[in-house]
C-alpha cells in the first residue's frame, strides 16, 4: 500500500469540531490536488488529475469529491455566498474536467480544490482561530 496514502489515513479525524474539520479538508485536498510530485519539477499532482483521465466518469468523480469539501464548508457554518463560491470552482473544474483527455491538463493548473481549501481556511481562521496552524512546505 502506498505509505502516503497510509499516512493519510491515520490523520483523519473524527469529529464535528473545527480542529477536525480542518485536518479533514487539508488531508482531503492534499491527496486530490498534491499526492505526488512530478518528477523533475516543483509540482505536485494528485487523484483528481490522475481520474480525469478516464472520459466523463473521472471529472465527475472529481467533482464528488469536490463537493464532500464544500458539504464540510457547509457544516461549519459558512456562508451561502461562501459556499457557492466552492461549487462555482468545483462546477468549473468539472466542465474542464469533461474535454476527453486534454481535460486533465487545464485541471492541472486550475485546482478547485485547493481554492476552495484557501476559502474555508479564511473561515476557520477568522471564526475558530484556534485551529490554526503553521504550513509546512510540501
Amino acid at each position: 500500500m502506498n505509505p502516503h496514502l497510509t499516512a493519510m489515513s491515520r490523520q483523519l479525524p473524527i469529529g464535528r469540531d473545527a480542529a477536525a474539520v480542518r485536518q479533514r479538508i487539508e488531508t482531503v485536498e492534499r491527496l486530490l490536488e498534491g499526492l505526488i510530485r512530478i518528477p523533475g519539477t516543483n509540482r505536485r499532482m494528485g487523484l483528481d488529475v490522475i481520474i480525469d483521465l478516464i472520459p466523463v466518469a473521472g471529472s465527475t468523480i472529481g467533482a464528488g469529491f469536490g463537493a464532500y469539501l464544500a458539504w464540510e464548508a457547509r457544516n461549519l457554518g459558512m456562508s451561502k455566498t461562501q459556499v457557492a463560491r466552492m461549487a462555482g470552482n468545483i462546477a468549473f473544474d468539472w466542465a474542464l474536467g469533461m474535454i476527453p483527455l486534454v481535460g486533465a491538463v487545464p485541471d492541472f493548473f486550475f485546482r478547485s480544490n485547493t481554492r476552495n481549501l484557501r476559502i474555508v481556511k479564511r473561515h476557520l481562521d477568522r471564526h475558530h482561530p484556534a485551529t490554526a496552524t503553521i504550513e509546512a512546505r510540501r
